[in-house]
């Protein structure tokens, strides 16, 4: 039921959007400005309320084993993109990339971890997507550069969404709180962040042919990120035995549709974003069949 709840939630949002462009409610300008708002400001309010989070003596070796699986499951990711769309034209081989290294895990697994794995899952969940957060604005991030990499380093280091992720990582560790004021207002900056994305995600459904969407593309990377990655992540883990709960959290956080972040880096840098945005509405919408199927067999 929270799954169903979750994507209703989301195509809701991207029909707004959608109406909102149809009726001029919002234009290319808009769409770009609204881009930049959520990049530069409400993402990085969100990547640091994600970090919020306590870790107690009991539970830190277990967490630890989730830092280490997430990271190796990025590496996965890695390996994958360099040989799954090499027959795809450069622009679409960034976002499928891109839509492989992020999924929408920070918006639907905290929630769904919760839902199947109780307390103590969310808090696993929690840790695994410190390496997700990670990747997505170094090595994911610099997919859409086409600078020197000493310009692409410049670039990373000084984005704010990568500054967000020190800053979080900074106060998870020392144990400082934020004034709650800054708290507060960080928070509620964060909070906007998947209702503004999907809202121009569907702005940017609008211009797109929608007899389209179910182009072969967008279907074979619905598979690979709903099925193959986490049958694959599911296999190994049986096999070297990792604990049921540690598991469930990787698998389900693994079998995420595409970030909605996909669409938006498409469109602040212009590659193609009307096909990243069609990537992550399809495979949310396939994802209300694959993910209860995951959800049963973990469980």
């Amino acid at each position: 039921m929270e799954i169903l709840h979750l994507q209703i939630q989301l195509f809701l949002l991207v029909a707004i959007g959608y109406g909102l462009s149809k009726k001029g409610m919002m234009n290319v300008t808009t769409r770009k400005q609204l881009t930049d708002l959520v990049i530069y400001v409400v993402l990085p309010c969100n990547i640091v309320q994600s970090f919020q989070i306590d870790l107690s003596h009991e539970l830190l070796i277990s967490a630890g084993i989730v830092l280490v699986l997430g990271f190796a499951a990025q590496g996965l990711y890695a390996v994958l993109n360099l040989f799954l769309y090499r027959r795809f034209d450069a622009r679409r081989q960034i976002n499928l990339k891109y839509g492989t290294i992020c999924s929408n895990a920070g918006f639907m697994g905290l929630p769904l971890s919760l839902a199947i794995f109780g307390s103590t899952g969310l808090m696993y969940a929690s840790v695994a997507l410190l390496p997700i957060r990670l990747f997505m604005w170094s090595a994911g991030l610099s997919l859409y550069t086409t600078t020197t990499r000493k310009q692409v380093l410049k670039t990373l280091a000084t984005h704010p969404c990568i500054i967000a992720v020190f800053v979080g990582f900074a106060l998870m560790f020392s144990g400082v709180q934020l004034p709650l004021f800054l708290d507060d207002t960080i928070d509620c900056l964060g909070r906007c962040c998947t209702a503004l994305s999907m809202i121009v995600i569907g702005a940017i459904l609008s211009d797109v042919d929608l007899r389209t969407v179910f182009e072969p593309a967008d279907l074979y990377y619905a598979f690979i990120r709903l099925l193959a990655i986490p049958a694959v992540l599911y296999a190994v883990l049986r096999l070297l035995q990792v604990d049921a709960l540690v598991t469930g959290i990787i698998v389900i956080l693994s079998a995420m549709p595409a970030g909605s972040t996909t669409a938006m880096l498409a469109q602040k840098y212009d590659q193609d974003p009307e096909f990243a945005s069609k990537m992550v509405f399809i495979s949310t919408l396939l994802s209300l069949v694959t993910l209860p199927m995951w959800a049963l067999i973990l469980t």
